[in-house]
């Protein structure tokens, strides 16, 4: 019999054990476990369980408790903080293999939404937490994840503070395949292509533009043969080289590689 999909076996919000292997998890490099092996990997198949949610669906509130951990396993959720005034601001996003929540803290700093389609791995928080304690390949790699999302802060206020609309654009879209190749185990390079999680308007936001700078940004790059567009969210990088110059960046990336 064929394993089901993650889409098939997921309810919207609900968690229920699923027959995916650790081994065979698509972040399984990338993830929390990603040095875990044997007796300890076997120990987080038994505790994991999968959510999955719909397009603009509530992950998280800012504030709340949270009893659980994960990781991203597929799909993009936005992280947004809230003023005393009400007004929001998208302050980062979750991409595959990415980290939500944070042992030792129950009440969550951010609000968490989906942008698309999302699905967790999960892990009960206090289980979790008493692993990390017996388990050092957990705590190692959480804190190895940790530094990477520092860096990629400090990165992006950069790029939020000095670099103009086109290099935002341009290391946005490299920070993507960046992470897409990561998690494929390659580098990335030449032709390839990557789905935007955001809609322009939602880009926009996040890069700290307006949406009518971001569509003359992204056509202009189209018209100069830098990217391709296909349909509303695919984008074809033509010349990954290409692309980092435009953004503006050195060729290796640094904590995005």
């Amino acid at each position: 019999m064929d394993t089901p999909s993650l889409t098939q076996i997921n309810q919207p919000g609900a968690h229920r054990k699923v027959d995916i292997r650790c081994d065979e998890c698509p972040i399984r490099y990338r993830a929390v476990c990603a040095h875990c092996e044997g007796d300890s990997l076997d120990v987080l198949e038994d505790m994991k369980f999968y959510r999955s949610y719909e397009p603009g669906q509530r992950i998280v509130w800012e504030g709340d408790t949270l009893d659980f951990v994960g990781s991203v396993v597929s799909g993009v959720a936005s992280l947004t903080q809230t003023m005393e005034d009400g007004r929001t601001q998208m302050v980062g996003l979750l991409l595959p293999s990415d980290f939500l929540g944070r042992p030792g803290r129950s009440v969550a700093a951010f609000s968490a939404v989906a942008m698309g389609h999302v699905t967790l791995c999960c892990f009960r928080r206090k289980p979790f937490e008493e692993m990390m304690r017996t388990t050092p390949q957990i705590a190692n790699r959480l804190l190895e994840m940790t530094l990477d999302e520092l860096d990629a802060a400090r990165e992006w206020m950069l790029l939020l503070g000095r670099k103009s609309a086109r290099e935002k654009i341009a290391s946005f879209l490299t920070i993507l395949a960046r992470r897409e190749a990561a998690l494929k185990r390659r580098k990335p390079g030449d032709r390839m292509q990557v789905e935007l999680p955001l809609s322009r308007e939602a880009m926009a936001d996040y890069l700290g533009l307006t949406l009518e700078t971001v569509s003359r940004q992204v056509n202009a790059l189209k018209r100069e043969g830098v990217i391709e567009l296909q349909g509303k969210r695919g984008v074809v990088l033509t010349d990954f080289a290409r692309l980092v110059e435009e953004s503006g960046d050195d060729a290796d990336g640094g904590w995005i590689s």
